[in-house]
């Protein structure tokens, strides 16, 4: 039985151990562009059910037979972490390449493997080829090209790409398609402010800006990290109060059995 609880107790400190780690990664990254903030989820192991006294007399003479049963649980155990896509605050930078996505939906860029990959990092820049581009260098889907004669460039809130050329009107270069999925949620990080697809997120939806759930472009701003700074305080020291907790329920079970032995000499 008190290797049991030792057990038991082990499991809470390893959980909240990855909870904190989640925790810190949130606060790590509290002034990166766009970053959307995880949660840690757990749930309980599995039950020992130990039956009691199987017969219990309740009547001189007759004996009925009862269901009575103890569940002792194992432990908790962490089951995923999941991502928080709430919306960050919107900050005005100026730049006429920096774009921000006010509600629902992601850019999708290509990989230099020509996979896809999906991200709310709206700081964008132009390559040597004149392509548009995100700052590690993956082109933004669907393909742009800008020549030297592009004096600068204006993005409409539903993502209609026009340059401003040497002696000519604006020239409409395309629109700037968004992807959003069912399930959010279940994109896979991949680091670098991009996300992958999974079979958890379903297939990405694409679509324009300001259209059928998707949100609006805001050139000249980039979204915030949604992580909120005092709230990753109180969980932190939730975390730890409860690891301090499942520690002095090690100590505890430890003393117990020294007890215990102490009675056997």
């Amino acid at each position: 039985m008190s290797t049991r609880a030792l057990r038991t107790a082990a499991t809470g400190m390893y959980a909240q151990q990855l909870n904190i780690q989640v925790i810190s990664n949130n606060i790590a990254n509290l002034n990166t562009t766009s970053f959307k903030k995880s949660r840690a989820e757990f749930k309980d192991l599995m039950y020992q059910e130990i039956s009691t006294n199987p017969q219990q007399e309740t009547a001189p003479g007759s004996v009925e037979q009862t269901n009575a049963k103890i569940q002792v649980g194992s432990g908790v155990k962490a089951s995923s972490t999941q991502k928080m896509f709430q919306q960050g605050d919107l900050q005005q930078t100026g730049q006429q390449l920096d774009v921000a996505i006010h509600g629902d939906g992601f850019f999708q860029v290509r990989k230099a493997d020509g996979s896809f990959a999906y991200t709310r990092d709206g700081s964008l820049k132009i390559s040597s080829e004149g392509s548009l581009v995100t700052t590690d260098g993956f082109i933004i889907e669907p393909g742009f090209s800008l020549d030297e004669q592009v004096l600068g460039i204006s993005i409409s809130s539903e993502g209609v790409i026009s340059a401003q050329e040497v002696g000519e009107n604006n020239v409409e270069l395309g629109t700037l398609e968004l992807a959003k999925f069912v399930n959010p949620g279940g994109l896979m990080s991949l680091g670098n402010n991009l996300y992958a697809e999974t079979e958890a997120s379903g297939t990405p939806i694409l679509g324009q800006a300001g259209h059928d759930g998707f949100g609006e472009l805001q050139q000249g701003y980039l979204e915030s990290s949604n992580v909120d700074i005092v709230e990753e305080m109180i969980s932190m020291i939730s975390a730890q109060r409860s690891y301090e907790i499942n520690s002095k329920t090690v100590k505890t079970v430890e003393e117990m059995m020294g007890i215990a032995n102490n009675i056997k000499r």
